[in-house]
This record gives C-alpha cells, structure tokens and sequence, in this order.
C-alpha cells in the first residue's frame, strides 16, 4: 500500500491514495490553515470507521441479512499533551434492514472490533475502543 501527500500552502495538503483516489488535508486558521479540508486525525478517525462499516457490511451480506443502510458514527477524545493520541473512541452503529436479526449484527460488530478492522485493532493498541448498535426496521 502507498500514499503520497503533496504540501499546497500553510498546512494545506492533497493526498493521493496508490488506487489514485485524492482528498484535501487542512488545519484550522489558528494553525495557519484555511479550513479547506480534513483534520489529519479526522481522516485517521473516518478510515476506522470506513474500515469497519466495509466489515459489518461484509459480514452482513455473507450472512444474508436484507440490510439497506448502514451508519457509523463515531466519537473520540484525545490527550491533552502531544503527541495528543486518541485515548477513547466510540463506534455507534445504526444498521436498517428488513427483519434483521440482533444476533448476526451483533456478531458482525464483535467480528469487526475483534478479528477484522485492522483500524480500530490498531488504534485500539491507544485508545479504549467501545462499541455498540441498533436497528432499524426500514420503512418504519
């Protein structure tokens, strides 16, 4: 895997994925950025939770559940001191489907935290990773 990150101006940079993909990185105007972007420690919380939605989701399929959205949302807290490392993060699932069973997503989850999301097992190496779900019925 690689990626290149290409400096723009202040601390404004594009980062280009190896599958081509590209997406602005800035800070705020009180670090000499314009706020055209991503927070590299946003992105770096965006990629746990695209990582382990792509396994719930995988997971999911694989197990026939009939689910028609899926949402991941997050929230951290960081140290205080540098290098300011997130110290816990919380991963909300909110799944939609028609009859979906508590178990498999349940499961799908755990498998995710546990064995899958090679993000969140990493950041979980500094900070304290929890998680939880609910569904919903579609249509309802």
């Amino acid at each position: 895997m690689k990626a290149r990150i290409k400096w723009l101006e202040g601390v404004s940079f594009v980062a280009q994925s190896g599958s081509g993909h590209s997406v602005v990185m800035d800070g705020p105007p009180d670090d000499g950025g314009r706020n055209l972007g991503v927070r590299p420690m946003e992105m770096l919380l965006m990629g746990m939770g695209g990582c382990t939605a792509f396994d719930v989701m995988l997971i999911l399929r694989r197990s026939r559940q009939a689910v028609t959205d899926c949402v991941v949302e997050l929230s951290a807290e960081r140290v205080e001191e540098p290098p300011k490392v997130f110290s816990k993060i919380h991963a909300h699932f909110i799944v939609t489907g028609n009859g979906l069973s508590e178990k498999h997503v349940r499961r799908a989850v755990e498998l995710s935290a546990e064995k899958y999301c090679s993000a969140s097992i990493m950041l979980g190496k500094t900070a304290e990773i929890t998680h939880d779900f609910e569904i919903v019925e579609a249509g309802a």
